[in-house]
C-alpha cells in the first residue's frame, strides 16, 4: 500500500471553509447517498507526518523513561536498478534485520522511530513505512538472507555513523560479516537457505488441540551499537503453530456483517466504464464537492454533474483520478475520511476539474473500485457514483479461449521411483489438490461456507488441468473428510502425495473474528519449509492468482506450521482465495466468474511450475500459457 503525501497551501486550505457543505446526515431531494462533511487535517511535511523539525539551536531534553534520540527517515539514492538507503545511527541505538517476502525490517531499540509512510525511494525500494519501534523497506521481490540486498556500517569523517542498505534482484551477500555474526535461523518469509537447517520437524497443529507446539523462531540479523565478542551458541526461541488463519474463527454473532450494498443499475460481469457524459449541453457550472457514504468495508464517493460533463476515470497505484470537464471547482482537499478514502483533493484544470481520491491500495481497471453514471433524482444533476474497496475484485467472465491452458508435456517415468520405472516411457505429470474440510467440517462461516466454495474452485482447477494433460489426484470430490478425526484427516491428505507426484496444493477460505473483519480481504499463500522449493511454488500460485483476479494481495506466508504442508515430501503450498468475514470479498467468493478466475490462477501457477522445474524431478517442458 502506498500513501503520496501532498503539500497544499494555506489559501487552498481557507478556501474550504466555505464550500456550504451539508451538515452529517443531510439528505437532497430524496437521494439515497447520505452527505456528509469529512473532517479536514491540517497539511503535512513530507516524511514527517504531523512532526515539524526542531530548531538546531535547541538541546533534546532527556527525561525518565522518555528516549530523546530519533531513528529515521533515512536518505536514499538509485542507480539503474540498485537502489541505497541510509540511516543515521544516533548514539546508543541498537537494531536487529530481518529479510523476509516483502523487504527488510528494522526493529530499533534505543531511539524513536519517527512515524512515516513514504512512496518509491528507488526502483528497488517500492514503499518505507516506519512507527512503533520498526522500520520496514518494501521490495518488489522477496529476500533471502544473503539475496537481493547488502548491508555495512560505516563512519563518518565527523564521527556519526551510518547504516547502508543496499537493495538489487542481483546483488547478494546479505549483512556484512561485522553485522552477520548473531545470524540464527532462516528469516520468517524468506526463501528456505540450504546452508540453514531447521531444527526439527515441528509436531502436527490440529483444530482444537490443547497444547502449543513450537518450532524454531524466525531468523534475525542483530547488529549491536558497538563491537561485540563472539556470540554464545544461539538457543531456539519458540512460536505457537497452528492450523491456516480462518479455521479457528466462529462465526460472527448474529450472522456475518452485512454485504456491501452495489451501485443500483451496476452488472458486475461488465468492467465499469473509464469515460462518460451526461446528456445536454455544458455550462461551466461550480462543482459542489464530493459526497460520501460509508459501509462496513466500502466507501461510495458521488460527484454531482451538471448536463453536458464529460467525465474520466484513471486507476492507478495511488487511488483514482477524476478528469472533468465543462465545469470549474473550487480548490480543496479534505483528509481521513475512512479506511478506504484516505483524502480526496479538488483542482482546477484548463478545461474543467480534475478530483484525486487517494484510496487504501492501488487500483487498476477492474478492481479496487465500481462507478455508474445515474441519472437525476431530481433536478437536472446527474450523479457518478464510485465505490471504493480494495477488497472489489475482478468479476468479468473468462472467455473460453482464456479457460484453455497450454498442454503440459509428459515427463520421462524413470524420474520417478522403482515402481514408476516400470510402467510406460513417459507419464503425465500428476498434482494433488486438496479442498479443505469436507463432512462434518465446514470450515469457516460467513458470507459463504468454506468447505463448499472450495470443492467448487478445486472441481474448476481439476477440469482446466486434466485439459492440459495434467494427472489430477483430488484429496476430496464431494462433501465428506478423509477422516472424522481432523489429525487423522489432515494427516491423509498430505500423504496423498505419493512418490511421482509433482506438486500438492491445498485451497482454503479465511475469515477474521467479528472485531477485526474488517481487517481480513484477499488472497494470500502458505508455504513450510517441507521441501525445497514450496516457496517458489507458493509465489507462482499467489502471483497468478492475484493477476487473474485482480484480489488484494496479502502476500506470502510461512509463519505458522500447518500440518497439511508440513507432513507433505513433495513441494506443497496452501492458497486462501478470500475472507467468507468480509462484507465484500464475501460477495466474491459467492461469484462464479471470481471462482473460475481463482481456478484459473491456481491452474496457471500450477502449470507454470510444472513446466519451469518447480516439480520433483525437474522442468517438464518448455514454458507458457
Amino acid at each position: 500500500m502506498k500513501q503520496k503525501i501532498i503539500l497544499f497551501s494555506s489559501a487552498l486550505l481557507l478556501g474550504a471553509a466555505g464550500t456550504g457543505l451539508a451538515q452529517p446526515g443531510q439528505v437532497q431531494g430524496g437521494d439515497p447517498f447520505v452527505r456528509e462533511g469529512p473532517t479536514q487535517a491540517a497539511p503535512m511535511l513530507q516524511g514527517m507526518p504531523g512532526t515539524a523539525p526542531a530548531p538546531s539551536n535547541l538541546t533534546p531534553i532527556s527525561l525518565t523513561g522518555v528516549q530523546s534520540a530519533s531513528f529515521g527517515p533515512p536518505r536514499s539514492s538509485s542507480s539503474g536498478t540498485a537502489t541505497r538507503v541510509v540511516f543515521d545511527l544516533p548514539a546508543g541505538v541498537s537494531y536487529t534485520l530481518t529479510p523476509t517476502f516483502n523487504g527488510l525490517r528494522l526493529d530499533v531499540q534505543g531511539a524513536r522511530v519517527l512515524p512515516t509512510v513514504s512512496g518509491k525511494l528507488g526502483s528497488s525500494v517500492s514503499e518505507y513505512r516506519a512507527g512503533g519501534g520498526q522500520a520496514t523497506l518494501i521490495t518488489p521481490y522477496p529476500l533471502s538472507l544473503t539475496g537481493g540486498w547488502q548491508a555495512t556500517e560505516a563512519t563518518l569523517a565527523n564521527g556519526a555513523r551510518v547504516l547502508i542498505l543496499d537493495f538489487g534482484a542481483a546483488l547478494s551477500g546479505g549483512a556484512s560479516p561485522e553485522l552477520g555474526r548473531l545470524v540464527r535461523t532462516v528469516a520468517q518469509g524468506s526463501v528456505p537457505s540450504a546452508a540453514v537447517q531447521p531444527a526439527a520437524t515441528p509436531p502436527v497443529v490440529t483444530k482444537g488441540a490443547t497444547t502449543a507446539p513450537i518450532l524454531k523462531a524466525p531468523p534475525v540479523l542483530s547488529v549491536p551499537r558497538a563491537a561485540a565478542p563472539t556470540p554464545p551458541v544461539p538457543t531456539a526461541t519458540v512460536v505457537p503453530a497452528t492450523l491456516p488463519p480462518g479455521d479457528d474463527v466462529a462465526p460472527a454473532p448474529g450472522g456475518p456483517l452485512p454485504p456491501a450494498p452495489a451501485l443500483p443499475g451496476v452488472n458486475p460481469e461488465m468492467p465499469s466504464a473509464l469515460e462518460g457524459q451526461v446528456p445536454g449541453t455544458a455550462r461551466g457550472a461550480l462543482l459542489t464537492p464530493p459526497r460520501i457514504g460509508k459501509n462496513p468495508g466500502q466507501t461510495r464517493v458521488v460527484l454531482d454533474l451538471p448536463p453536458g460533463t464529460a467525465y474520466r476515470i484513471v486507476p492507478g497505484g495511488i487511488g483514482l483520478r477524476v478528469e472533468l470537464t465543462g465545469v470549474s471547482v473550487m480548490p480543496q482537499v479534505v483528509q481521513n475520511i475512512s479506511p478506504e478514502l484516505r483524502s480526496w483533493r479538488a483542482e482546477a484544470t484548463p478545461g474543467g476539474a480534475t478530483f484525486m481520491l487517494l484510496t487504501a491500495s492501488p487500483t487498476t481497471p477492474r478492481s479496487g473500485w465500481r462507478a455508474q453514471l445515474l441519472p437525476p433524482t431530481s433536478g437536472e444533476l446527474s450523479r457518478l457514483a464510485i465505490d471504493l474497496s480494495p477488497a472489489l475484485a475482478d468479476l468479468t467472465p473468462l472467455t473460453p479461449q482464456q479457460k484453455l491452458l497450454a498442454t503440459v508435456p509428459a515427463i520421462s517415468a524413470a524420474r520417478g521411483t522403482a515402481i514408476l520405472a516400470l510402467s510406460a516411457s513417459y507419464v503425465r505429470p500428476r498434482v494433488v489438490i486438496d479442498p479443505g474440510h469436507g463432512g462434518r467440517d465446514p470450515g469457516a462461516v460467513g458470507t459463504v461456507i468454506e468447505k463448499e466454495v472450495v470443492l467448487d474452485v478445486a472441481l474448476r482447477v481439476a477440469a482446466l488441468l486434466r485439459a492440459a494433460g495434467v494427472d489430477v489426484v483430488l484429496t476430496r470430490d464431494r462433501d465428506s473428510a478423509l477422516s472424522t478425526d481432523k489429525n487423522t484427516d489432515l494427516t491423509m491428505r498430505a500423504k496423498m502425495g505419493t512418490p511421482g507426484t509433482q506438486l500438492f496444493v491445498s485451497i482454503h477460505v479465511n475469515a477474521m473474528d467479528a472485531r477485526s473483519a474488517l481487517r481480513g480481504y484477499g488472497v494470500e499463500t502458505w508455504w513450510n519449509p517441507n521441501h525445497p522449493l514450496s516457496s517458489t511454488l507458493a509465489a507462482l500460485l499467489q502471483n497468478n492468482v492475484v493477476n487473474e483476479t485482480g484480489a488484494y494481495s496479502q502476500g506470502l506466508k510461512n509463519s505458522q506450521s500447518l500440518a497439511v504442508l508440513r507432513n507433505s515430501r513433495i513441494p506443497a503450498a496452501l492458497v486462501e482465495i478470500g475472507y467468507t468475514s468480509h462484507p465484500v470479498d464475501g460477495l466474491n467468493l459467492q461469484d462464479t466468474n471470481y471462482r473460475d478466475r481463482v481456478a484459473l490462477g491456481i491452474a496457471t501457477g500450477i502449470r507454470e511450475a510444472l513446466v519451469t522445474g518447480i516439480v520433483d524431478g525437474g522442468a517438464v517442458g518448455g514454458a507458457g500459457k
